[in-house]
């Protein structure tokens, strides 16, 4: 799952308290910025093996310290408390918190058994990337469902242009996943061209929810 991790950001940037939705795109995306930083010295690792998956040909193989649920919490858990330095709102950091977690649980839906619950064996995964035309409309459905919820929950002064730019990106970098030219090998361009979509996706993500405010309903007598 790539662009289908941004729909609880999305969700939680309707809350009057959450952290902003720059903050909440990077907060998704947390554990697979921690996998890709990683890779680069060589703590975890991954492979290329064409056909593993009828979707995706990485052979994730070591991410004790991202992909399992120890470590997602852990990242949780160090991302909500920076998040509350900076905010001092506990809705925002435990908002925060809680979609840096949701990743590993999208990741189950997704991956073949190359998860674990404390970095070693058993190793989970659903494998729905071996079913791509149920993973693609659930991908779909998921981000964009949660891109209307947040567009209707929340308002700005321009209108919705800067959403719908970010909505457009997004639909691109998912299409470049799936149907773009794959690496025959692992080297270092891949972490590299992880790391340089999740920073531009949190910097459109930043730009597209800076002047956007939940909407609050009027309260009842």
């Amino acid at each position: 799952m790539f662009i289908g991790h941004f729909a609880p950001a999305l969700i939680a940037a309707t809350r009057p308290r959450a952290a902003g939705l720059g903050t909440l795109f990077v907060a998704a995306q947390l554990v697979d910025i921690g996998f890709a930083a990683l890779l680069i010295p060589g703590v975890e690792a991954m492979r290329i093996v064409p056909g593993i998956t009828a979707m995706n040909p990485m052979d994730l193989h070591h991410m004790p310290y991202t992909h399992s649920l120890l470590g997602a919490a852990l990242w949780a858990a160090a991302f909500g408390l920076l998040v509350w330095f900076g905010t001092r709102r506990r809705e925002a950091a435990i908002g925060a918190a809680i979609v840096v977690l949701s990743h590993w649980f999208l990741d189950l839906i997704v991956h073949i058994p190359d998860l674990t619950l404390f970095g070693a064996p058993p190793k989970l995964g659903f494998g729905l990337w071996n079913h791509p035309l149920a993973e693609m409309p659930l991908e779909i459905l998921l981000t964009f469902g949660a891109l209307l919820y947040y567009a209707r929950r929340t308002a700005a002064p321009s209108g919705s242009i800067r959403l719908w730019v970010l909505a457009g990106l997004l639909a691109l970098v998912q299409a470049i996943d799936w149907f773009g030219s794959k690496e025959p090998v692992y080297s270092i361009s891949i972490p590299a061209t992880m790391l340089a979509a999740y920073a531009v996706l949190a910097g459109m993500a930043w730009w597209a929810g800076a002047n956007r405010r939940p909407i609050i309903a009027p309260s009842r007598a």
